[in-house]
């Protein structure tokens, strides 16, 4: 008896010993989001916004305003909640208006808590409408901001979204965020795919530019980027890589690759096929083995049921704020994406 109360005693330490031996995580969301058309209800005679005016054929006004704010906020305090229920560190947004909305945005009841900075710079874009980042200020400190414009040799007059770069620091790392909107797919896939090709190539110059003074960055790209993981303009333009392993030091991991390709997930629809133009791609020091830093854990589309249109001839869509110019009071349609980084604690 004293033999088995021993060997019970042992394995009852040994067991604790080795669940204090196991080691303990800190876990955050940085995320993605095309918020579809978020317009103030005022008229700026410099921008054309005329169709998210009261008088405007979309009759937009305060009280479809505010309620686009109210689920903007409940579906971004919600990203990520299965590792934190206060929303995401970091999220790039894109089709913003101006520093209104983001300032009635990030005050609304269910985000101010948060304390939510943002970044937006005013680009050329001819609808006006712009990318922007959004950052929890106890976890991120930005320490420098630009905004590049993309041009077109021989169309002077063609305009689209800046691509805007945002460096700081991530819980006390160096973290380089590029924030994009590429041009859409008017006129076709193949004859606007150019287009995006070039806004790859200039995303593609901008990391460089940061890895030339940092080998090592940490450099996470985000956005609506109009093409899916397996186009060109990411594959062979952008250069990012579908399989983690082969991702080597210079280069960037697309994680949406195989949820699109294997899985046939995405985060928008368009007659009746599911495309994923809204991506995060990360360099490669985020798959570093060690997790004495942030270190990249998984990719994923926010599609909980409520975003998701239930009945009509979109159901199963994206639960959108309008349909051509029925309104709709859903959320966007586009659901956002993010991914979870992880470091020891």
């Amino acid at each position: 008896m004293i033999k088995i109360l021993l060997t019970v005693i042992i394995v009852f330490l040994l067991i604790n010993y080795s669940f204090s031996q196991e080691k303990k995580y800190n876990a955050l969301c940085v995320a993605f989001y095309n918020v579809e058309n978020f317009f103030d209800t005022i008229n700026d005679p410099n921008k054309n916004d005329e169709e998210f005016l009261p008088n405007g054929k979309n009759h937009w006004n305060s009280k479809k305003y505010f309620k686009k704010i109210e689920n903007l906020s409940k579906v971004i305090i919600g990203i990520g909640d299965e590792i934190q229920a206060k929303g995401p560190v970091v999220i790039g947004v894109c089709e913003v208006e101006n520093d209104k909305v983001l300032e009635d945005l990030v005050a609304s009841p269910a985000l101010a808590p948060l304390n939510y900075g943002f970044v937006h710079i005013d680009g050329p874009d001819l609808r006006s409408v712009d990318v922007a980042l959004l950052y929890q200020k106890q976890h991120f400190t930005v320490t420098n901001t630009r905004s590049v414009t993309l041009k077109i040799p021989g169309k002077d007059d063609w305009h689209t979204r800046d691509q805007l770069v945002v460096s700081g620091l991530l819980d006390g790392e160096p973290v380089h965020f590029i924030v994009n909107h590429w041009p859409s797919r008017r006129g076709g896939e193949e004859s606007s795919a150019p287009l995006r090709n070039a806004a790859a190539d200039l995303c593609r110059s901008i990391a460089d530019s940061i890895m030339k003074t940092d080998a090592n960055a940490k450099i996470i790209i985000m956005g609506d980027l109009n093409d899916d993981p397996t186009n060109n303009s990411l594959t062979k333009h952008l250069k990012a890589k579908s399989v983690d392993t082969k991702t080597k030091p210079g280069n960037f991991f697309n994680p949406m690759y195989k949820m699109l390709k294997n899985d046939g997930i995405g985060s928008l629809a368009y007659r009746d096929k599911w495309n994923l133009f809204d991506q995060i791609i990360v360099s490669q020091p985020f798959l570093e083995q060690d997790k004495s830093s942030y270190r990249f854990l998984k990719a994923m589309v926010f599609n909980k049921n409520y975003l998701i249109q239930k009945d009509g001839n979109y159901a199963g869509y994206p639960f959108r704020t309008y349909v051509g110019t029925m309104y709709m009071s859903g959320y966007s349609d586009h659901f956002p994406v993010y991914i979870i980084l992880v470091k020891e604690k």
